[in-house]
């Protein structure tokens, strides 16, 4: 009896990582792929609120370049010929 015990303690298998530690290492990849998913998505809303403020600025641009051609001699200084 006590060599049969010894035998399958024997050809028991020995863990090579624990488990303990493989859901330490599950929980540091997910935590840091979880930080790159926050980083992309702050840098997502930066660059959508600075497309829209340029496109702001280029709309005023476009604005004032269609704005029809005011005449400037009109005024006291040039008399009105």
């Amino acid at each position: 009896m006590l060599t049969n015990n010894l035998l399958i303690s024997i050809y028991k298998p020995v863990p090579l990582i624990e488990q303990t530690s493989i859901v330490t290492m599950l929980i540091m990849t997910v935590s840091f792929f979880f930080i790159l998913l926050i980083l992309g998505v702050r840098k997502s809303y930066k660059l959508k609120a600075e497309n829209e403020d340029l496109s702001k600025k280029r709309q005023k641009k476009e604005d004032e370049e269609n704005k029809p051609y005011k005449d400037f001699t009109e005024g006291h200084l040039y008399g009105n010929n």
